[in-house]
């Protein structure tokens, strides 16, 4: 009998942990999560602010590892950014808010395309990754950007001019509770990106805390990437 999928649910996946190396000498940690049948696409995902407790197994990316290759065909990477620790172990350097995480972020793409093979490859931000994504994910090869609460704290205006100049697709999630930056606010500062689609959460909040809002991040992802396997099941 199929059973409620609850915040601790774990689906079927192969689990596969890795040691991405950087340009300048860093040490990423992190694992790869592989739908055991059909793949549909991949998704990198960049974490929360690490020094307010942000990695890869923050609540919203351990679900998306959990769940989703399963449930969408999905395959899933995280990984720690400079200095951060999790589960998983730690990845050495530091924090260096925003500049040396450069490279962090070309290393996992290319270790995502190169190495892993993936295809149909988007980058998907929450908070300060959403920074890390919009300043430093400009490989060609990979499909667009999906923003979880973008605070836009480390991303300058030329920045934004650069994706629109690129024209891939930018689609930021924007929690109507918002701590940094509400709807409102964000329509204003992506109005520079002619192809961003800004999407208002109602009753969410920058963390995205509780079953629901998880369950529409995970939607939401599903729905640029395998739109066929919409609505996510509830069950499993």
């Amino acid at each position: 009998m199929p059973e409620l999928i609850r915040p601790s649910t774990v689906l079927p996946a192969v689990r596969t942990p890795f040691v991405v190396y950087t340009e300048d000498g860093i040490d990423l940690i992190g694992e790869i999560a592989r739908p055991t049948e059909k793949t549909t696409g991949s998704i990198l995902m960049l974490h929360p602010l690490p020094t307010a407790g942000g990695m890869m197994d923050s609540h919203v990316y351990k679900k998306a590892a959990n769940r989703l290759p399963a449930m969408a065909g999905i395959n899933v990477v995280r990984f720690n950014t400079r200095g951060t620790t999790s589960e998983a172990g730690t990845s050495t350097g530091h924090f260096d808010n925003a500049l040396s995480e450069r490279f962090d972020v070309e290393a996992m793409i290319n270790y995502c395309i190169d190495d892993l093979k993936l295809e149909n490859l988007w980058i998907v931000g929450w908070s300060f990754g959403t920074d890390l994504a919009i300043k430093f994910a400009h490989d060609s090869r990979h499909k667009g950007l999906i923003l979880l609460s973008p605070p836009l704290r480390f991303s300058t205006e030329e920045d934004l001019q650069w994706w629109s100049n690129d024209g891939r697709p930018v689609i930021a999630l924007v929690p109507e509770h918002d701590d940094y930056l509400k709807p409102d606010e964000a329509i204003k500062r992506f109005a520079v990106l002619k192809q961003t689609s800004i999407i208002p959460v109602e009753d969410a909040k920058h963390l995205w805390v509780g079953e629901p809002a998880v369950y529409r991040v995970l939607s939401e992802i599903t729905k640029v990437i395998a739109p066929e396997r919409l609505p996510l099941p509830e069950e499993f």
